[in-house]
């Protein structure tokens, strides 16, 4: 089983679009997607900076739709039996899975960028990872600290969220073993925090067709497999507030018997998270068009 993984916010890095966007139909493509997500994702692809594409409102409409523009130029994609996203990477997996069309898919997480910012800016909030360590230990000491666990990133590593302060505290009395690491990303994203935009996202969604799915696609909410598209649809809104198990999804994809993975741009961080959760599985990591040869030798078993 081959299984196609979407990564989250935060992958994007500044000009990481220009390659792509040589390649046939791109640009006209990535105009029609900025139409869609109401945002500018040509300039932002190629020339906003860092801080710019840092934005929320930026960021997601930004990665979904490079991951679209990767899926795309695979070309056949028939060998590519299951797929899986982390947080706004799982919009990509639903239209990989045939649940969503690319219009609603990129109106959609434009406006779940553009709500996930307005909720961000309500209060100083962020997220930090913390690698390494007992994992019992970890949860007691956030939990301590009154923070939430947003991210179940499996591989060693969770990802903290709530209020700047004990933030900071968490990071200036980490668990034995452990590195704390600030995430430069604008909010608590996947907690509590996040209700008003998931109110907003839900309005949008309810008039969305959802077609079931035609490929085996995995729930960031509990790692399971969702067979009706409307219900893979309202757990996509409902997870904005609700932690990413990215762990168990990993535990399911084992479970499956998957032979390989391969992430699609901005890609890297997924395949490095497998590395260490699903030791020995083969990985590519999609991160320009040179790397196309090795996800499409992986899918047929050939050498690249």
């Amino acid at each position: 089983m081959i299984i196609a993984v979407f990564p989250g916010q935060g992958s994007q890095t500044p000009g990481f679009l220009a390659p792509w966007l040589e390649l046939d139909g791109s640009r006209d493509l990535l105009a029609e997607y900025s139409e869609y997500a109401e945002i500018d994702l040509i300039s932002a692809g190629i020339t906003w900076d860092a801080e710019q594409i840092r934005d929320t409102k930026v960021a997601q409409p930004l990665i979904v739709a490079a991951s679209l523009l990767s899926w795309r130029a695979l070309g056949d994609q028939t060998a590519v039996t299951g797929v899986a996203g982390h947080s706004v990477g799982e919009i990509a997996a639903l239209l990989a899975a045939g649940v969503l069309s690319a219009a609603d898919g990129m109106r959609l997480v434009g406006i779940r960028g553009r709500a996930m910012a307005e909720a961000a800016a309500l209060e100083q909030t962020g997220m930090s990872a913390v690698v390494g360590g007992d994992e019992a230990a970890v949860l007691g000491r956030i939990d301590e600290l009154g923070l939430t666990p947003a991210n179940h990133n499996g591989g060693g590593q969770i990802v903290a969220a709530g209020a700047l302060a004990p933030l900071a505290e968490l990071a200036a009395d980490a668990p034995r073993g452990t590195r704390v690491i600030p995430l430069q990303v604008a909010g608590a994203f996947h907690t509590s925090y996040m209700a008003p935009a998931v109110d907003t996202l839900a309005a949008a969604a309810a008039d969305v067709a959802a077609s079931d799915p035609t490929r085996t696609l995995w729930s960031n909410r509990d790692g399971g497999v969702v067979t009706s598209g409307r219900t893979a649809l309202d757990q996509l809104v409902a997870q904005v507030a609700n932690p990413v198990r990215w762990d168990l999804c990993m535990t399911s994809f084992a479970d499956a018997g998957v032979t390989g993975l391969i992430e699609f741009a901005p890609a890297g961080t997924l395949t490095g998270l497998a590395k260490r959760a699903l030791r020995g599985v083969p990985s590519v990591a999609v991160k320009t068009p040179e790397d196309l040869a090795a996800a499409t030798a992986l899918l047929t078993g050939e050498s690249a």
